[in-house]
């Protein structure tokens, strides 16, 4: 049993790395300068929600055995100056996750985009074929409690991410992992704030190849140009096996995949998704699941919380909203819910959430990535623009870097409610609303705006 104190514990996976310690019998403490829910009301139903909010060095003490920074604390954190000072081991929480899974079959789930689904349908088929394994993931996934799970098995499944692991340590978090089986899902750039350029962003997922061990299985989309480029130069000294879209066709909008053992609708859609599938059958077939059992197990998968997760279907509106913010994401799923639904009525509205969608030089990434809809909406908050520390935006550059004429800028959330129900209301054919954010769209409540229409 050790004593470790978390700083900065209401992170999303911070939060739920400290819940999974406590599971384990350790003794959890923790500080943050804010804390929103789910992280609030989960630790304040484990007993361990902080008193108050802030940094309190007082806290840090030769009594505490480890402690692990999250990202959205600061260098000059106060309780981070402490402990260096008492000389308390300091660890990001990949640093810490590895420390207590060394022993344990490592997977990690790598690339810029695809990552959080891949790794669920990888739980998902593990449980229905009844493995034993831990896991840490970046979204609620149906059919699991927690989002970090640590026990005893002797596999765990780890979402890999390439941002900084923490302000001490600023080398991406999937550097510290160091799996024995690795997937490669797609490359498109993204943190314009860390990675400035795009040669720097794909320099990260060579390094992470090559440091990878020699003989090691890495998985790879063999679809993805960007990702072949990268194995060939920096993959040479590993186990590789390529993957792609499986032999599929649409019935009603519901894919059947053409499998050896027979047709299988699956309850997801979109090549791309179809290519997270592949990876995630792909890995559990590594970890001795016959491939067949896989593609029967994730029949039944219905995606991680807001990966293109429906809110709701009548005769005349079916509703989805997703969690894509990058520019080839974008795409992906506009042209995924293109395909899967022909003969509706598309609407799609976008938030610009993250620091790179809001930055007038990233802006020119995202020139076609809207053209699939039928009616295009970009949604930004002013507000948004102020925390990230950016200049303001206008709606003509938001016009140029779509390169779509007809589409609507709204920065108003009322206004983009109104705009969205009379859209839904005027259609003469059933409509397909897509909702695709990182963020909130400035808190609406999309699940009472669809019921209301149409």
């Amino acid at each position: 049993m050790k004593h470790i104190h978390f700083i900065a514990i209401g992170g999303a996976i911070m939060h739920q790395l400290a819940l999974a310690l406590l599971r384990q019998g350790h003794i959890i403490s923790g500080s943050d300068d804010e804390i929103n829910d789910p992280a609030k009301t989960n630790l304040l139903q484990a007993g361990i929600l902080p008193a108050q909010q802030g940094w309190f060095p007082e806290k840090i003490t030769t009594d505490i055995d480890a402690i692990v920074l999250g990202m959205h604390a600061k260098a000059d954190n106060p309780e981070l100056i402490q402990a260096q000072k008492l000389g308390i081991p300091i660890f990001s929480f990949p640093q810490y996750i590895y420390e207590v899974c060394k022993g344990k079959r490592r997977v990690a789930i790598a690339g810029s985009h695809g990552k959080t689904t891949i790794t669920s349908m990888v739980m998902h088929i593990l449980k229905k074929c009844s493995k034993d394994f831990d896991f840490l993931v970046g979204a609620k996934v149906p059919g699991f409690d927690q989002s970090v799970q640590l026990s005893e098995a002797p596999i765990i499944i780890l979402e890999g991410d390439e941002y900084p692991a923490s302000v001490v340590e600023k080398r991406p978090k999937i550097f510290f992992y160091h799996p024995e089986i690795s997937v490669l899902n797609g490359i498109a750039w993204d943190h314009i704030n860390v990675f400035p350029t795009y040669e720097n962003y794909c320099s990260q997922f060579e390094q992470y190849l090559q440091l990878l061990k020699p003989g090691m299985l890495l998985l790879y989309n063999k679809e993805d140009a960007e990702v072949v480029r990268i194995v060939e130069k920096s993959g040479q000294h590993l186990q590789k096996i390529s993957y792609g879209v499986p032999p599929f066709r649409y019935e009603d909008g519901v894919a059947i995949l053409n499998t050896a053992g027979g047709d299988i609708r699956v309850s997801i859609f979109g090549r791309h998704n179809l290519i997270d599938l592949e990876a995630a059958v792909s890995v559990c077939e590594a970890l001795g699941i016959l491939r067949q059992d896989c593609y029967e197990a994730i029949a039944d998968f219905t995606g991680a919380a807001r990966r293109l997760e429906k809110l709701m279907q009548t005769e005349n509106l079916v509703a989805y909203r997703d969690f894509a913010h990058a520019p080839s994401k974008l795409k992906a799923t506009l042209d995924a819910v293109r395909e899967a639904y022909p003969n509706h009525e598309l609407i799609a509205c976008f938030e610009l959430h993250t620091y790179s969608s809001l930055s007038e030089q990233f802006l020119k990434e995202y020139a076609g990535s809207m053209d699939a809809p039928d009616q295009s909406l970009v949604f930004f908050s002013n507000h948004a623009l102020s925390l990230k520390g950016l200049p303001s935006l206008n709606a003509n550059q938001i016009y140029q870097s779509f390169n779509r004429s007809d589409l609507q800028v709204l920065t108003e959330k009322e206004k983009l409610v109104s705009l969205t129900e009379q859209l839904i209301s005027t259609s003469k054919k059933p409509v397909c609303l897509l909702l695709m954010s990182s963020g909130t769209f400035d808190g609406i409540d999309w699940k009472n705006v669809v019921s209301q229409s149409k």
